[in-house]
């Protein structure tokens, strides 16, 4: 078998403290970084889908996924020898409130595959039951397996940090869930993801030995990811103090750049606890998110959040540098030392302020930004739009195609003709509305040069992962056709360029949608 011929090195199970009990129930699990545990075997697996990209990035022949081994593997049926399952112990903080022992409840690992001096960590998500599953049953549903098997490898393509997705696969059994915790649970296809990230190592693996008082696990682990992961950052030191504050920083160096993408995107991670962190800033676990369609800051795609909006989109950065705050509480018992603990937190605000600037004036296609000048414009803009329903992707996506010299310069109709498609409700650009975005747009026009389009056309996507499109596709993959998960896949591959007869994907949001379950918010439920 293919995956049977790949060189393996699991340098977690091999290099960390393992669980001494391999007893699978779920219980508190002590001085251990992992559990060994096999995943379940299931009814009828079947593969849906298939990432060409990481099926080569990972040393696979395009053609496996026509192999029977694989899918069997890729849904837990199959283990072969070079791998060694396991389920990790981690801690966290959800919702700002420490939950103590949360762990891998529904993720099996397999086991880390090497080539090109690259780690690839092989995941299932809803192999089964672990000893961290708590009161569930470590099974994952169809509609949000596609979910994050599409958006993972839709992240990626935007040039967003994530993890990705190797393949997705239906189990042949049915799951029992409650889509919306109202008490009206029903029986939904049970599915499985793998994904794959250089480890899925989160902010939480720290965080439960520091509020155990585990120094010793602790350093070990910090140790280990610093020589498997961070090796650039250690040279010829030892690590210590001085080593895990540079490491600390460049941790948060990433978190900034990471959520900088995600301003610049539209997304909305929806539960940002710090065990949905990962320490590569990589955008990890796709839950209940989002796409900002109507541009709200306020927006929280998360049922669970939707009184506090906690992680609302606006917040997004400010929440990143209050999860780094947690991480900095957990190693500081390897420094024992706040102010590399707090260079690191600067480091954070720092990149976050400079990228975040200039993303911002590469959306809008502003030359040698000024910060003087051109931060009123780009606050005024972001004030402007929420003023009305505007479709966030479709908006910047336009203002690169508004006029800024030729024609009368009092057509006002002309100038705006760009970006009349990103309002949901146009008649609402009327009056004081319409006359503060011309005058914007005044400013703004008169700011810029006319052949900025394919600079702001290579950062503002013309294709993102709708809400209701991942809808749409999950509605024919439980009617048992996944044609639109591939087309989907494929669409997505390219959000930047036009792709002509595809333009119904880059339609704003439908009516129909703006209420309906799955296309305007979710629960935290599998």
């Amino acid at each position: 078998m293919a995956l049977a011929e790949l060189t393996w090195d699991n340098s977690f199970t091999r290099e960390l403290p393992a669980d001494p009990s391999t007893e699978n129930r779920p219980r508190q699990v002590e001085g251990a970084a992992f559990s060994r545990v096999q995943p379940i075997a299931t009814g009828a697996p079947e593969l849906l889908a298939v990432s060409a990209e990481m099926l080569d990035a990972v040393g696979l022949p395009a053609d496996v996924a026509d192999d029977g081994d694989f899918v069997r593997a890729m849904t837990g049926n199959t283990v072969t020898a070079d791998m060694d399952p396991h389920a990790a112990c981690y801690g966290g903080h959800q919702f700002g409130n420490w939950a103590g022992q949360l762990g891998d409840g529904r993720a099996i690992t397999l086991g880390e595959v090497v080539n090109d001096r690259r780690r690839h960590t092989l995941q299932l998500k809803g192999a089964g039951p672990t000893p961290y599953s708590r009161s569930a049953d470590g099974l994952a549903v169809l509609r949000s397996s596609v979910r994050e098997f599409l958006c993972s490898e839709a992240m990626h393509h935007l040039g967003v940090p994530t993890t990705r997705a190797l393949s997705l696969a239906l189990t042949g059994d049915k799951v029992l869930r409650d889509m919306f915790y109202d008490g009206r649970p029903a029986l939904e296809p049970g599915a499985v993801v793998c994904r794959v990230a250089p480890s899925f190592i989160r902010f939480g693996n720290f965080e439960i030995f520091a509020s155990r008082g585990d120094v010793d696990t602790l350093r070990t682990l910090a140790d280990y990811t610093l020589r498997t992961h961070f090796p650039e950052l250690v040279g010829d030191r030892e690590p210590g103090p001085a080593v895990y504050g540079d490491w600390f920083a460049e941790v948060a160096r990433r978190s900034a750049d990471m959520v900088v993408h995600w301003q610049r995107v539209g997304f909305v991670h929806g539960v940002m606890n710090t065990d949905n962190m990962s320490i590569h800033g990589l955008t990890i676990d796709y839950g209940p998110y989002g796409w900002l369609e109507d541009y709200d800051p306020t927006w929280t795609p998360n049922t669970t959040d939707r009184q506090f909006r906690r992680y609302r989109f606006g917040a997004q950065p400010h929440i990143v540098q209050w999860n780094l705050e947690r991480l900095a509480n957990a190693l500081y018992p390897l420094i024992d030392d706040v102010e590399p603990l707090q260079a690191g937190m600067e480091a954070y605000v720092e990149r976050f302020n400079d990228e975040w600037a200039a993303m911002m004036a590469a959306k809008l296609g502003l030359h040698d930004f000024d910060p003087d000048a051109d931060a009123p414009l780009i606050h005024d803009l972001l004030e402007l739009l929420p003023r009305t329903e505007t479709d966030m992707t479709l908006f910047f996506r336009g203002l690169a195609e508004v006029p800024v010299d030729g024609g009368d310069p009092g057509d006002d109709d002309a100038v705006l003709a760009p970006l009349l498609d990103a309002y949901y409700l146009p008649d609402e650009l009327s009056g004081d509305l319409r006359a503060d975005t011309l005058a914007w747009l005044a400013r703004y026009r008169a700011r810029v040069r006319p052949d900025r389009a394919a600079a702001m056309h290579a950062v503002n996507p013309r294709y993102v992962l709708r809400n209701y499109l991942a809808q749409l596709a999950i509605d024919d993959a439980e009617r048992g056709d996944p044609a639109l998960i591939g087309e989907l896949l494929d669409v997505l591959r390219d959000p930047y360029d036009e792709q002509p007869g595809r333009e119904r994907f880059a339609e704003k949001r439908p009516d129909w949608a703006r209420t309906r379950p799955g296309c305007s918010m979710l629960s935290c439920s599998s």
